[in-house]
């Protein structure tokens, strides 16, 4: 395995202003790839596709909380209230010569309504083998178990996979399996498998590290013990892809302090998400939200107490 460490990245100037919504396909991408969202970061281009969506009950989503609590307020935005189907949004930067994933999706076996990004790629004109890295927020199915084929097989070979030290060191521990809770213990043998599967191709990741030009480590722990976002600089402007730190347009924004079933560290995964949200919406840093609404991307506000979503 390669331990490529990055150099440490010194807090930049965020200044104001959005990311520039393209009309056309992304310079260097084939002309295809404008079916899907493309905005412009300085000299960095992005996309985001959609692996597809998921099926979760509510009271695994809000396990603390009274039906009546979560129709007062889902209610209103005319959300179910026993159920969640959230996208799955993935980041596509090119920078340069590289082209750049962050997380994979979910593959073929997790669950059926996802696993679309090779199918999404391909009608992009992109190759498996042209993507130069591959940047992981953390190891749940839906976000690593498509680095594999249907063979078991890398299915991103030519790439350097990027993987949080901390993620890679719990998932691999000789006790995650045994205290993991049953219904979860397919998550871990899916990452144990996986994880040994791209080994060679792994390096490790360190909060603070810029282990691609303009790419900063954030640490977002409390999801998972490992938990990474990554902040895109370019042109003066800046976009994070939170991952899972921040899940849901509504319940995140609106009730940051609402325990979420889907964090392994709950009082952690609360306290990030509310830091978190706090320092987009005063540095009015642009975000990409994994399980928004496709394709996720859009910024924080402030809406008294608590915060807003605004999309676009």
């Amino acid at each position: 395995m390669t331990r490529t460490p990055g150099k440490d990245l010194t807090r930049r100037t965020v200044l104001a202003g959005g990311l520039a919504v393209a009309g056309a396909s992304l310079t260097g991408l084939p002309r295809r790839a404008s079916a899907e969202t493309a905005l412009s970061l300085g000299d960095h281009q992005i996309m985001v596709f959609s692996d597809g969506h998921l099926t979760l009950p509510m009271n695994f989503i809000l396990p603390d909380r009274s039906e009546a609590e979560i129709a007062a307020l889902l209610e209103p935005h005319g959300l179910a209230t026993d159920v969640l189907t959230p996208n799955c949004n993935i980041t596509l930067l090119k920078s340069g010569d590289r082209l750049v994933l962050f997380d994979v999706g979910s593959g073929t076996n997790f669950q059926p309504t996802a696993g679309e990004l090779p199918a999404k790629l391909e009608a992009a004109g992109i190759d498996p083998s042209n993507i130069t890295d591959v940047v992981l927020t953390h190891a749940h199915p839906d976000h690593l178990w498509g680095i594999l084929d249907d063979f078991d097989d890398p299915l991103y070979p030519e790439a350097s996979i990027w993987v949080p030290e901390a993620e890679w060191d719990y998932w691999r521990a000789d006790d995650t399996l045994a205290n993991m809770p049953e219904e979860r213990k397919s998550f871990v043998v899916g990452a144990q498998a996986r994880f040994e599967a791209i080994e060679d191709q792994v390096s490790m990741i360190r909060p603070g590290q810029e282990m691609l030009p303009g790419v900063e480590a954030v640490d977002t722990a409390g999801h998972t013990p490992g938990h990474m976002s990554y902040v895109i600089h370019g042109g003066g402007d800046s976009v994070m892809v939170v991952g899972d730190a921040i899940t849901n347009t509504v319940i995140s924004f609106e009730k940051p302090g609402w325990a979420s079933g889907s964090d392994q560290d709950r009082d952690m995964g609360i306290a990030t998400r509310m830091a978190l949200l706090d320092r987009l919406a005063q540095e009015n840093t642009r975000l990409i939200g994994y399980h928004f609404p496709h394709p996720g991307n859009g910024r924080v506000e402030k809406a008294g107490v608590t915060y807003r979503f605004v999309a676009g």
